[in-house]
């Protein structure tokens, strides 16, 4: 029986992989959906102390306490960066790292690092003048690439600030340290032609996917995405 973790990102909650969750349990695997510290149904541990770090713990202490083993840990935008960290400290655990639209750092690298000057100027602004100079105000429907009214209304309601730091901190492993698990990386392309250039992402990894959906795919097209996650197992 295959096990996945789901990492949601930024502004989420575990509830966004509801309905991702209905089509994988139909195959009877087991499923973790944690929710990072500060966000979802954790909100009320949101400050400015928390930090990368905090959510890469977050999930070490779901493989460590559940005693997980061979199971898939999917990292969905922002938790890109979080994956990355816990597949380092717990390799052993893992039977791939999958990469849903998300950063994927080398050692040193911070979420800005991965995304360009360009992001990085827009989510200052949001902070410095919607944030109180340390949260992430949710970004707009249209960045999640959700569309629908029945998506948008689901989603967006349920959606909190982000801490700014997490943002900024780089991810670190021990040096000559390898991730030797297998990893993939699943590209949501929205309504562009398969097919085109790689996402910036995906260099070095040769597992490469494309979902024709928006950057939110366990929203928008979890039946798709159910399917290729099983696949890959």
């Amino acid at each position: 029986m295959t096990g996945y973790v789901l990492v949601h990102g930024a502004w989420h909650g575990g509830w966004c992989w509801e309905r991702l969750r209905e089509q994988l349990a139909r195959h009877g695997a087991r499923i973790y959906t944690p929710t990072l510290t500060g966000l979802g149904d954790r909100a009320d541990l949101l400050s400015p102390d928390v930090s990368l770090q905090t959510h890469i713990d977050d999930i070490v202490e779901v493989l460590e306490d559940q005693d997980l083993r061979d199971v898939v840990l999917v990292g969905h935008s922002y938790a890109g960066m979080v994956v990355t960290g816990a597949a380092a400290r717990a390799t052993q655990r893992l039977a791939r790292l999958v990469y849903l639209d998300a950063v994927v750092p080398g050692d040193g690298q911070s979420l800005f690092d991965c995304s360009g000057p360009k992001f990085r100027s827009w989510i200052d602004e949001q902070v410095g003048t919607r944030g109180e100079g340390w949260r992430i105000p949710p970004a707009p429907p249209e960045f999640l690439g959700l569309s629908e009214s029945a998506d948008v209304n689901w989603v967006m309601p349920r959606l909190v600030p982000h801490p700014y730091r997490t943002f900024r901190d780089p991810v670190h492993w021990q040096a000559g340290q390898e991730i030797a698990v297998p990893r993939t990386y699943i590209n949501c392309i929205g309504s562009k032609p398969r097919g085109g250039a790689r996402s910036a992402q995906a260099e070095g990894i040769d597992d490469y996917h494309e979902l024709a959906t928006g950057h939110d795919a366990m929203v928008t097209a979890p039946g798709e995405l159910a399917e290729l996650l099983r696949h890959l197992s």
